[in-house]
């Protein structure tokens, strides 16, 4: 008695591989079409500081898992606001406490686009690539732990790329993990520090604000818009500061291609 051979699976195998792809996606056009991401801003966090503070109060812990949750999909879904949220963790929770769980969400979020895009487009990439993509794919994996230690220490790089271009170059998921975690920990808690002394910057803002409102007239509003930029938090030495770590984690590759051209 023989039996029927198995049917061979009609979902295509790009499907499978890709529907965290396209969920990811479908909510990123969710919140992009509902305007969910104006919401990441440092002017609706000075404009809701208040209510925020009231409710962290009565629910601490639920107010810490929902910012860690939010602040995940933030990451995962590569939209403009990690650095606000960091400084929103640092100005609710405290730089120690809110930097800290930030750290975890944006691990979290960055490991869960990484593998995403590793499983979606990274295969598909290294069977296309060419030889120079390859020769690139090489040369990252030499020395990958260096290179995003950079990458990730020196915050002039978009987040969303940084973590995307480590699953399309083969580097491994430990590597990445890893050099995330410990390269995200010194702009973490710098945004955080600033984010808990954010009151201070909010009302010195609001003043100028309102002597320009007092100054311009009946047009003042379009004259006199009430900003709040996280680049503002950026000084130049702790630009400094960031490039220097950095400079210091390329140092092993450097020692590295010095001694092989030494031998």
């Amino acid at each position: 008695m023989t039996t029927a051979p198995d049917k061979p699976s009609t979902q295509p195998s790009w499907l499978k591989r890709g529907w965290p792809l396209l969920l990811l996606l479908a909510a990123m056009a969710l919140v992009f079409g509902m305007g969910w991401h104006r919401y990441l801003s440092l002017q609706e966090l000075a404009l809701r500081r208040e209510a925020l503070r009231a409710a962290i109060a009565d629910h601490r812990l639920l107010a810490l898992l929902v910012f860690m949750g939010i602040y995940a999909g933030t990451v995962a879904m590569s939209l403009p606001g990690a650095v606000v949220l960091t400084v929103a963790g640092g100005f609710l929770f405290g730089w120690l406490l809110g930097g800290s769980a930030a750290i975890i969400a944006a691990t979290a979020g960055a490991a869960a686009i990484f593998l995403i895009a590793r499983s979606a487009l990274g295969e598909a990439l290294a069977a296309r690539a060419g030889p120079w993509i390859e020769r690139l794919r090489q040369g990252f994996q030499e020395n990958a732990f260096n290179y995003l230690l950079f990458l990730r220490l020196v915050p002039i790089f978009p987040f969303w790329l940084v973590n995307l271009a480590p699953a399309l170059l083969g580097v491994g998921f430990g590597t990445y993990l890893l050099a995330t975690l410990i390269g995200i920990v010194p702009g973490t808690f710098a945004f955080a520090i600033a984010g808990e002394g954010l009151d201070s910057v909010i009302a010195a803002q609001q003043a100028a604000h309102q002597s320009c409102l007092a100054k311009m007239g009946p047009d003042a509003e379009k004259s006199c818009p009430f900003v709040l930029e996280p680049s503002a938090l950026l000084t130049p030495g702790l630009i400094a500061g960031f490039v220097a770590l950095g400079v210091v984690a390329l140092i092993p590759i450097a020692v590295k291609r010095f001694r092989r051209k030494a031998a």
